[in-house]
């Protein structure tokens, strides 16, 4: 029993351990925290989530605290003549008036974020994302008929360093620094765009645009997957993001013109159904 006891003990501090740090752009396992935030609208999303915390562990705490002190307080041994109280007029003002102040202070933060997370800025550029059964195309207006599909790398291709279920064939490179409309919609059933270092998740479906947009702060590949259940290759069509300085975003821009000038997006589709 002891044994058994300290192995779970040595799991909950690993755990923690391993959560001290920041995965970035991709899980980690025994992870309990968010992916670290690269983008203005994921950093609102962790304040307003750490601020929640703080709200539900006061309230819980104190639930908690009147439910002991009622319980040794209000017991039959020390109360064998029990109280004919029905209200209390001061208290029933105090337990109305709190949950009102406490309904504000949520409120605020929370109109702000979802205002935030409106397309009523400035872009930069453009990206629009089409969710298939089951892969993602991408296409760049801004760049001219630049579109590619991407796939995920099966189990055997898998490299040392790549991560299994969440690396693709084809990247979406996009640059730092810059405020970027993502437009988001399906081609045959519901998918949804979702990478979690960017605070963003956006229905893709059909016949219908979606916006959202993001300005990464940071370098590197960032990963997501589809988050609606989208029939059986749901769990394998990931998402992967590169994040490149505006430099490096317009010689990509050259080089990948000449890769995918060969065959146009509806053609590439096409091959692709016919695999």
């Amino acid at each position: 029993m002891m044994k058994q006891i300290k192995l779970i003990t040595l799991m909950i501090f690993t755990a923690l351990v391993a959560n001290i740090g920041f995965a970035d752009g991709y899980p980690v396992p025994w992870q309990i925290d968010f992916q670290e935030a690269v983008t203005p609208l994921m950093h609102e999303m962790v304040a307003f989530h750490n601020m929640m915390l703080w709200i539900i562990f006061g309230i819980s705490g104190f639930v908690l605290l009147l439910i002991l002190v009622t319980c040794f307080k209000f017991k039959a041994s020390r109360n064998p003549i029990p109280s004919k109280r029905t209200h209390n007029t001061l208290i029933e003002i105090i337990w109305t008036g709190v949950p009102v102040i406490i309904l504000l202070i949520i409120a605020i933060p929370s109109f702000k974020l979802l205002y935030n997370t409106d397309v009523d800025r400035e872009m930069d550029m453009t990206l629009k994302v089409t969710g298939y059964q089951w892969y993602w195309g991408y296409e760049y207006p801004d760049e001219g008929d630049l579109s590619f599909l991407s796939y995920i790398i099966p189990d055997d291709q898998i490299k040392p360093g790549e991560f299994r279920l969440l690396e693709v064939d084809n990247r979406v490179v996009l640059p730092t620094n810059t405020n970027i409309r993502i437009i988001i919609t399906g081609a045959d059933v519901i998918h949804a765009f979702a990478v979690p270092a960017f605070g963003i998740k956006t229905d893709a479906i059909p016949g219908r645009l979606n916006e959202t947009w993001v300005r990464i702060e940071k370098e590197g590949v960032y990963h997501g997957q589809c988050s609606e259940i989208c029939g059986l290759g749901h769990g394998f069509m990931p998402i992967a993001v590169e994040a490149v300085s505006p430099e490096k975003y317009k010689a990509w821009v050259n080089t990948a013109k000449q890769k995918f000038a060969a065959l146009d997006l509806s053609t590439t589709i096409q091959l692709a159904e016919n695999k």
